[in-house]
């Protein structure tokens, strides 16, 4: 802890473990209701899933000054309920016949409430059921998590170990070109693009503000129907939003992103992005052939591992991006449209000033408020609330607090998976070293472009073709900007993070864990990203 960052214990034992900021998914102050939404996500349902696989931890996060701390805390692991070996075996049965028609369920029930329609009892209700319905969802989120991301990594060790020196990304290019709804969201919104090149009227209308664009569109025949186009391009996909949490609207609630990255698309009329797409599959086949061949050479049951643990990544890989499509995102998005028709609710009765100040305040204190309603004004605070996010803002946020963190390398193969995933620990961004930034390999490639730090979705429109996307994290929704940027550069994540991954499939160079990048990049400047060696250069600010 720091004078400017002090840390009280609400369970004195807590100073015991290490808690690391989590930048990956919360980079920024986050909401009580946000705080909620992580704890369903990693005290519940990783700690559920990491019982069920026997492994020795449990998940707990707690909201210091207002940002994510995450501790993986050493427990005394029960009889497994499911063996890890086995999932792995089994992943693509356990996704698509056991975990995804619950999902569906799931979705088909909460797409079944109407907020709108009801009376305020029932609206607090529904809001602890989806809380509950949450919990479930982040249960089978892991349990599916846990085993592929194990398999990935297992197969990247079994590759090195097998076929000797290699470089970092040789056994991802066997991993590489399967389509995965995040990838498959970009290519819908490529192929929009290329209806809206058809029309000049379409391409005006693009043109206006984003806020405007849908008025334009719907002053001409072809933009009507452009319109009902991109109307069924956010029904489809529009249900993410730009962070991860409860808070954040959706591309339905505000499709500014989506319009601003069709614009960029509709710059690069002479691009052919499928075709991209479809040679990573074709390098991929090649790939693996050449691999099969070297390892023939290697006794029966080292060819048997290879193939099973390939089949588990290759599968594996696209879980990575699928789950997080149909749990993460769709799961916050109702739950978010339920919760702000609580806060309009309150906000006609003056007991909240806006809408969205519903997210400052617990679920507790959200059933409080109903019951004593409209007698209990919380307007002030709210206001403290939203004032000491903003202080916090301010403040240099420590990597870790806590016990200090072990130096000791990973020994077991979740351990090791959850390394590959989150990276190293965020640097201390008041360090700096002349004109170099290093990071960890997570794209492979050289380019040469300006830089453009990006805070959030909301500032894709300042990302012009063949930039460098520099950001603390990237979303899944952040994969539109993947075929506009020529390389990314981000604050957090390892070679399995999902901004690595994406960018592999997009074919850029990605350095990815530099802790720093968003402070030490001033916006404008012209960098040189290599993706190989992990590292981006400071050439020069760019005019």
């Amino acid at each position: 802890m720091t004078p400017t960052f002090p840390v009280t214990w609400d369970d004195p034992s807590d100073a015991c473990f290490t808690w690391t900021f989590e930048r990956m998914h919360a980079p920024e102050p986050m909401t009580p209701s946000d705080a909620v939404a992580f704890r369903c996500v990693f005290d519940h349902g990783a700690t559920v899933a990491a019982r069920e696989y026997n492994l020795p931890f449990r998940a707990a996060t707690r909201r210091i000054n207002t940002y994510l701390y995450l501790a993986l805390v050493p427990t005394s692991p029960p009889t497994a309920s499911i063996s890890l070996e086995t999932a792995i075996g089994r992943l693509d049965e356990l996704w698509q016949d056991e975990y995804l028609p619950e999902i569906h369920r799931h979705l088909r029930e909460w797409e079944a409430v109407a907020p709108t329609k009801l009376a305020l009892p029932q609206l607090v209700n529904a809001v602890a059921d989806s809380i509950e319905r949450a919990k479930r969802l982040y249960e089978i989120h892991f349990l599916i998590w846990f085993p592929f991301m194990t398999a990935i990594s297992l197969f990247d060790d079994f590759y090195r170990e097998v076929l000797g020196d290699v470089g970092d990304f040789d056994p991802y290019r066997l991993l590489q070109g399967f389509n995965n709804m995040t990838v498959a969201s970009g290519r819908a919104l490529w192929q929009l693009s290329r209806k809206a090149l058809r029309s000049e009227s379409v391409r005006a209308a693009l043109d206006e503000e984003p806020a405007a664009v849908a008025t334009a569109l719907a002053a001409t025949p072809e933009g009507r129907r452009f319109l009902v186009a991109l109307e069924e391009y956010l029904r489809t996909w529009g249900q993410r939003g730009d962070r991860w949490g409860w808070s954040f609207p959706s591309w339905i609630d505000d499709p500014t992103p989506v319009i601003t990255t069709l614009r960029d698309y509709v710059r690069q009329p002479d691009r052919n992005l499928d075709a991209e797409l479809a040679a990573q599959a074709t390098e991929r086949e090649r790939l693996v052939a050449q691999a099969r061949k070297r390892v023939r050479h290697h006794p029966p049951d080292v060819q048997d591992r290879f193939e099973s643990l390939l089949r588990a990544a290759q599968t594996a890989i696209v879980l990575t991006e699928d789950h997080s499509h149909w749990i993460d995102f769709r799961c916050m998005y109702h739950v978010h449209r339920i919760l702000l028709e609580v806060g309009r609710r309150f906000v006609a009765a003056t007991v909240l000033d806006r809408p969205d100040d519903v997210f400052l305040l617990t679920p507790d204190e959200l059933r409080e408020t109903a019951l004593a309603f409209p007698h209990r004004n919380r307007r002030s605070r709210i206001a403290a609330r939203r004032a000491e996010m903003e202080y916090f803002r301010t403040i240099a946020v420590p990597p870790t607090v806590g016990a200090p963190p072990s130096e000791a390398a990973p020994r077991d193969p979740v351990s090791a998976a959850l390394a590959k995933f989150f990276g190293p620990l965020a640097l201390d961004p008041t360090s700096a070293e002349a004109t170099t930034i290093s990071g960890r390999p997570g794209a492979p490639g050289k380019v040469v472009g300006t830089a453009r730090v990006l805070s959030s979705l909301a500032d894709a429109h300042r990302l012009s073709p063949h930039e460098v996307l520099v950001a603390a994290t990237t979303a899944p929704p952040w994969t539109p900007l993947f075929a506009t940027a020529a390389a990314v550069v981000s604050d957090t994540g390892g070679i399995l993070s999902h901004c690595a991954v994406v960018a592999r499939e997009y074919g850029i160079p990605a350095v990815v864990g530099t802790g720093n990048a968003t402070t030490r990049i001033p916006d404008g400047h012209l960098v040189e990203v290599d993706g190989d060696a992990g590292v981006v250069h400071l050439l020069a600010p760019s005019r």
